[in-house]
């Protein structure tokens, strides 16, 4: 089974990894690091732009860890990019029979925000296909998810 975590986190090594890490505990995996991709938003044609890219990587994995830092009470811009960006040039069920996970990770995130996290990509897993796994924004939520893997 191949692992693709994708951060979404400015901060290669910060707290999104860390949680990464805890999920993925004695698992092999591949990172993917969106700060190092040139990621244009939805509806922008720019050469370089290396969607196609992370597509493929994704395509390629059996489960796909998609890690974000809380930012303005929702996910990290680059993270909500590629999720606006999948609508058009993927197909509904086009990640058909992957595993996802959600990784969270704020300093005190409010019930709410979990919650519209928690639900945006959920509703993301189900159109291309892929069975939810959960969404964790601490430790101890990412070890009871890295079972369910």
């Amino acid at each position: 089974m191949s692992i693709l975590f994708i951060n979404g986190s400015p901060n290669k090594n910060g707290n999104t990894k860390k949680l990464a890490e805890a999920l993925l505990d004695k698992k092999v995996y591949q990172t993917l690091h969106l700060s190092d991709y040139r990621l244009y938003s939805y509806g922008q044609a720019f050469e370089g732009d290396q969607f196609a890219e992370i597509v493929s990587a994704m395509k390629a994995a059996d489960t796909i860890v998609i890690g974000s830092p809380v930012y303005w009470h929702n996910m990290s811009g680059i993270v909500r990019n590629l999720l606006d960006r999948f609508y058009g040039p993927v197909s509904q069920g086009e990640l058909q029979g992957r595993k996802l996970v959600f990784l969270f990770q704020g300093a005190a995130p409010e019930p709410w925000m979990l919650e519209k996290a928690e639900y945006t990509m959920s509703r993301f897993a189900r159109m291309y296909g892929m069975k939810y796994v959960g969404m964790a924004s601490t430790e101890k939520e990412a070890k009871v998810l890295s079972a369910e893997m």
